[in-house]
């Protein structure tokens, strides 16, 4: 990616976030970045394109690392701890592209709506596979539905980005690590759950009182608080 290609990018993010995608013309994210229409235009059609570019980023990112997750991981568990962690993250490397990512979807045209959704069924069909596969092998509980169960899980993870905040009580780090606890102990099957191999996935005791002992979270507040 180019420097101003760049440059056009974080500027629209910015303003997209602040403004909204129809508060915002190719003139002010020219004057904003520095460049010309022309120079826009090099990198984007429209400014349409630019807004299918910043979803694209986005979820292009979360699917190559699920399909990452799946080609090194030995188990379906592993698997998919490594995919809730990388989703995790995603909120506090790409915040602004989340935002504009769940804000301005709506605004897609129909041929970039189409792409971006092929991709975010591909992501959900990795995550309903390692669902599949575990309940398969015995490692997770075969009477819960795979598509709820998934569904659930990208639920969860998906509305971080309402009330997540890089000052917050809780790095993200730890925030992955309290969901992969919260899906595991639910859904594991109870043999499982007692082998020190995938007890290994849970929160320690240690960590758990730390938490606990440094909530002090309560109905209303916001990210800032967790």
């Amino acid at each position: 990616m180019t420097d101003l290609k760049e440059r056009i990018i974080e500027t629209s993010l910015v303003l997209f976030e602040k403004h909204g995608f129809h508060g915002v013309t190719v003139n002010d994210i020219v004057r904003e970045s520095g460049t010309s229409k022309g120079g826009f235009y090099h990198h984007f059609h429209s400014k349409d394109e630019l807004l299918f570019v910043i979803h694209d980023y986005f979820i292009s990112y979360v699917l190559t690392k699920a399909q990452e997750a799946n080609a090194t991981s030995q188990t379906p568990t592993e698997q998919l701890q490594k995919i809730i962690t990388s989703f995790v993250k995603v909120f506090d490397l790409y915040k602004p592209h989340l935002t504009v990512f769940y804000q301005e979807s709506t605004y897609l045209k129909p041929q970039y709506e189409k792409a971006i959704k092929v991709k975010r069924d591909s992501y959900k069909n990795v995550l309903f596979q390692v669902l599949r596969e575990g309940m398969a092998s015995g490692e997770f509980r075969n009477e819960l539905p795979v598509e709820i169960t998934g569904m659930s899980i990208l639920g969860m993870v998906n509305w971080t980005h309402k009330w997540y905040q890089k000052e917050g009580k809780y790095t993200i780090e730890e925030i992955a690590d309290i969901y992969v606890d919260l899906v595991l102990q639910s859904l594991l099957t109870e043999e499982k759950k007692r082998s020190s191999t995938y007890r290994a996935y849970f929160l320690s005791k240690s960590a758990a009182s730390h938490k606990k002992n440094n909530n002090e979270f309560c109905t209303g507040q916001t990210n800032q608080s967790v």
